[in-house]
Order: C-alpha cells, then sequence, then structure tokens
C-alpha cells in the first residue's frame, strides 16, 4: 500500500484561493493526492475538473463522481488543455532519514525543485491562451531555477497567498503568460 498525501497546511492554503479562480473553468488538479483541491474546485462552480496522480490508490480514492481521474507522472496521460491548473507538488529536499513510501508524498527531488521544473516545463502545452497556474512552493524550495525557468518560459508570476509556519513558509503563485 502506498502513502497517500493527506491534506494539511499546503494543501488548506491553496484550497483557500481556489474560489477566486474555479467557476465556469475547465480544472486539472495536478499531484492531487486525497482530491482535496478537485472537490473545491468542483464545490465553486468549475465547468470540469481533472485530478492526476502518480500514485494509484491516490487516484481510486477520490469518491467524488464529477471528477475525471487519472493516472498518470505528471502530463503523460493528459492530452487536454485548461484554463486553470492546480498543483500541490512534492516541493521538499530529498531527506536521507525520510523512508522512501513517504518521500513520494514529500519528496521534490535531490534539491526540492526538480518536479516543479519538470511540470513546469509540461504544463505550457496544457495551459490555454488566458490560463492560470497556481503553484504551491515553499521557503524550502529552492528558487533560482525556478524563477529562471519562469522567464524562459515566458511565464509572469505573483504570491496571492502566503502562511508562516514555525519551520517554513508556504507560498501559492499565480503563474500566466
Amino acid at each position: 500500500m502506498t502513502l497517500i498525501y493527506q491534506p494539511s497546511d499546503d494543501s488548506i492554503l491553496i484550497e483557500q484561493v481556489i474560489k477566486k479562480y474555479a467557476k465556469n473553468k475547465s480544472v486539472l488538479d495536478m499531484c492531487a493526492g486525497t482530491g482535496i483541491l478537485a472537490i473545491k474546485a468542483i464545490n465553486e462552480k468549475a465547468k470540469s475538473v481533472t485530478a492526476v496522480d502518480i500514485n494509484k490508490e491516490a487516484i481510486n480514492s477520490i469518491k467524488e463522481n464529477k471528477i475525471k481521474k487519472i493516472h498518470s507522472n505528471l502530463f503523460k496521460n493528459i492530452k487536454n488543455k485548461f484554463d486553470l491548473i492546480i498543483c500541490n507538488p512534492p516541493y521538499l529536499p530529498k531527506d536521507k532519514r525520510e523512508d522512501k513510501e513517504s518521500s513520494i508524498a514529500t519528496t521534490g527531488g535531490k534539491m526540492g525543485d526538480e518536479l516543479i521544473l519538470k511540470f513546469l516545463r509540461q504544463s505550457k502545452s496544457h495551459l490555454k491562451r488566458k490560463g492560470i497556474i497556481l503553484l504551491l512552493i515553499s521557503s524550502l524550495t529552492p528558487k533560482r531555477r525556478i524563477n529562471k525557468l519562469l522567464k524562459e518560459l515566458n511565464f509572469k508570476s505573483k504570491i496571492i497567498a502566503e502562511k508562516k509556519l514555525f519551520f517554513e513558509s508556504l507560498f501559492v503563485l499565480e503563474i500566466k503568460f
């Protein structure tokens, strides 16, 4: 049995901003986990919602019938374009003390930004012309390469929500062309 990332401060922070963005939009919840963000988008009157996760058990655990569920490693099995792409990815640097199962849900790569960089590169071809990406990152996630890639892809980003925790700060970025 594979660990399904349970909603925490990061999920709750990004969930709070979905209301402003989801209404009448086609929404993709990438790295969906339990589906908390996809369900919030449905509740906020999104036109359609697709939830994607690399963890098949996570996808199978989402019970909301109005959500299309796809098992995929990022955009590998995704064909459509979306108005809104929401992503609360694993964003922490590799910690050798963490077990392998848990690290799948929390670790974004050796430095913590690798999965986000891959996501951003792939997302551009799945975002509609005036589409928006909502991406959660942490103060523990290195930002230099992320900011450089955003510039290369001609994305503009700004912080739209922030939460300070004991050991880190969380940020929701609004990203668009």
